[in-house]
């Protein structure tokens, strides 16, 4: 199926799978990003006991009636508690406990006095306010009760979610795995980063932009050996590795030159081929195939277009694997600000910079071989078919990424 819409390439690929169901059991130290897997019950009341939110006084709010700084009420103090300790006597009328911020308060006590508000005594304090029952007390069970739901299925966990994990003593939690991708970087072009760059060579920067942009997304990237344009060694490469993989990806060899070699790898593994050519620029002959039961994104070896379609076609397809939304794609609209006279035959996606409702083209060059003008760009900017260009001040669709 060649020379398709983006729109109708999105939904082949969505529908051509399913979310990732497997699950495991880690630590939570080891599950910011991760993705719950089934709903999470407290087991415990949090605060496990009514607790002091201050440093003061435990003592019950009837021994404070019309206490003021000039007319105080004095108490008899008792004891002291300290967070983690406890305090077994109950209080009688007439008396006080000092206590400390987190500790549990005694039995007897309705209400904690900030001891800013007495004479900080030791045998016997001063209380110079007046205290309603309850006031300045952290019930049992206030923040969270036992039983109830802290965290549902298909929650991606926060720093806040762990904290709270931790504080009703779970230490491991069911997630969903992490999808496996690999990277296959292909182009007799290609050299390795430390070696000396000869004569009509590139260093191979698509995988470093591909790998580290697949870690940003929380999956677990297996790089493939970078090959040159030899049909027969791509394909055993992809046969050897496409059973371990959830996903595979692919830069080069996808357009209509001599070394566009993709279209012999194919035929040659027998492969099922949905689509070819998309109707977008750049990235435009991205092909999306099956091996195997396994999705394979080939997108073009040109850096911005390679991560132009990864955005536009992967990043879905790895959402949904993940059954994770928030990597899905972030449409927005925005003011134009500059201009931008090229007509646009085909529909056309340039780099952006977005800030507060407003998007401007970086410094540079805005080709699809060209890489460093994106270094501060956080999006794409969607142009329509036959537009002549944009104008200062329009309305523009865009693509946060």
């Amino acid at each position: 199926m060649p020379n398709i819409e983006l729109e109708e390439a999105l939904k082949i690929v969505l529908n051509s799978v399913s979310p990732n169901k497997e699950t495991e059991l880690i630590e939570i130290s080891k599950a910011r990003g991760r993705i719950c897997s089934e709903n999470i019950f407290a087991p415990i009341n949090n605060p496990p006991f009514n607790r002091s939110p201050l440093d003061g006084y435990a003592l019950n709010s009837s021994d404070t009636h019309l206490a003021t700084s000039k007319k105080p009420v004095t108490l008899c103090v008792i004891g002291e508690v300290c967070a983690g300790a406890t305090f077994n006597k109950k209080l009688q009328c007439g008396e006080a406990i000092r206590i400390m911020t987190g500790a549990k308060i005694p039995d007897g006590c309705d209400c904690v006095i900030a001891q800013e508000n007495t004479n900080y005594g030791e045998n016997v304090v001063q209380i110079y306010k007046s205290l309603k029952p309850y006031e300045n007390f952290c019930f049992l069970g206030e923040d969270i009760k036992k039983d109830t739901t802290i965290i549902r299925k298909g929650e991606k966990l926060s720093y806040i979610h762990l904290g709270v994990l931790a504080s009703m003593g779970i230490q491991r939690i069911s997630v969903i795995e992490k999808v496996r991708v690999g990277l296959l970087i292909t182009g007799d072009e290609l050299t390795p980063l430390g070696n000396n760059l000869e004569e009509g060579k590139i260093y191979n920067s698509n995988l470093y932009l591909l790998q580290s942009r697949l870690e940003e997304l929380s999956v677990e990237v297996t790089v493939m050996s970078p090959l040159k344009d030899h049909i027969v060694d791509v394909a055993n490469a992809i046969t050897m590795h496409i059973d371990d993989l959830d996903l595979l990806i692919t830069t080069g060899g996808v357009s209509v030159g001599k070394k566009d070699i993709f279209h012999d790898v194919l035929p040659l593994l027998c492969a099922k081929q949905y689509f070819w050519r998309v109707n977008i620029k750049p990235g435009t002959p991205v092909i999306y195939w099956e091996y195997r039961k396994k999705p394979i994104i080939s997108l073009s070896g040109n850096p911005f277009a390679a991560l132009t379609t990864f955005e536009l076609i992967a990043r879905p397809l790895v959402s949904k694997l993940c059954y994770d939304p928030s990597l899905d794609l972030m449409h927005k609209k925005a003011i134009f600000k500059g201009s931008f006279t090229k007509k646009s035959a085909t529909r056309r996606f340039l780099r952006g910079i977005f800030s507060e409702g407003e998007v401007s083209l970086p410094e540079g060059l805005l080709s699809s071989g060209a890489l460093y003008s994106m270094t501060y760009c956080n999006c794409l900017i969607d142009i329509e078919k036959g537009s002549q260009g944009l104008l200062d001040g329009q309305n523009i669709k865009i693509i946060l990424i």
